[in-house]
């Protein structure tokens, strides 16, 4: 099975598809940002993915209005997987945080994201809210996934009180009185859940119920948003594809 990552590949642009059929059409928003923000022109190559790990190079075939339209010029090959797998719970926070959020997490590679609900948290989402919140996460994850040239669009689900992560076997929670990144064990279970709590942290009560080591993001208070990112950075540091 052919490897290899896409945001490697000599191409101009990456775009995402349903199915990497040997010819494709790319449009709407993402047809509009490759005919009229980037340009492209017959011959020029793509590269474009199906957000489930599988990517493969095309030939621009036709470029015309908000249609680009593909020809394969190369084998699908399947992005690989960096280990252990990484997913980060954050606390809900306001305004538009949350979207920078999962765009850096999504950026540096996490495989899944989800919103967490915590005693401390501000915002309350009601159903309908909730329900429009991940849409748009979700939009945002597929929109970063595309500029950072990934394969894989994370999944972003939620939100969840943080007592439903308990059961986790290989959680981590982000803390200051916890130790640096190079001294947290490895992942037994084959994946870090990164747990983060808002401003001002998790309680007492949820500390307590966590199992797990703690995570030190250094000797300052960082925003809610800050730590996600962190947290998601130095533990990317210590994570590898497979031989």
């Amino acid at each position: 099975m052919p490897s290899g990552w896409a945001a490697q590949a000599a191409a101009t642009a990456h775009a995402f598809v349903d199915r990497l059929d040997d010819a494709v059409t790319v449009g709407g928003p993402a047809g509009h940002h490759l005919a009229r923000a980037r340009r492209l022109r017959p011959g020029e190559i793509v590269t474009a993915a199906d957000g489930s790990g599988w990517w493969r190079p095309y030939a621009v075939r036709a470029s015309q209005g908000n249609r680009v339209v593909l020809e394969a010029c190369g084998d699908a090959v399947c992005e690989p997987r960096l280990e252990p797998r990484l997913r980060v719970a954050f606390a809900v926070t306001k305004g538009a945080k949350p979207d920078v959020v999962v765009r850096k997490l999504t950026e540096l590679g996490v495989d899944g994201i989800v919103l967490v609900r915590s005693q401390r948290s501000v915002p309350r989402w009601d159903k309908g809210r909730v329900d429009t919140a991940l849409e748009r996460l979700r939009r945002v994850a597929r929109e970063a996934a595309a500029q950072s040239r990934r394969a894989l669009v994370p999944a972003v689900d939620g939100p969840s009180a943080v007592d439903e992560l308990r059961s986790h076997a290989g959680i981590v929670v982000a803390d200051s009185r916890g130790q640096p990144a190079d001294r947290l064990p490895r992942a037994t279970s084959g994946e870090w859940l990164l747990v983060v709590g808002p401003e001002g942290g998790l309680t007492a009560d949820e500390l307590a119920t966590r199992p797990g080591p703690r995570l030190a993001l250094g000797p300052h208070v960082l925003r809610a948003e800050t730590a996600a990112i962190a947290g998601a950075a130095v533990l990317t540091s210590r994570r590898a594809a497979p031989a």
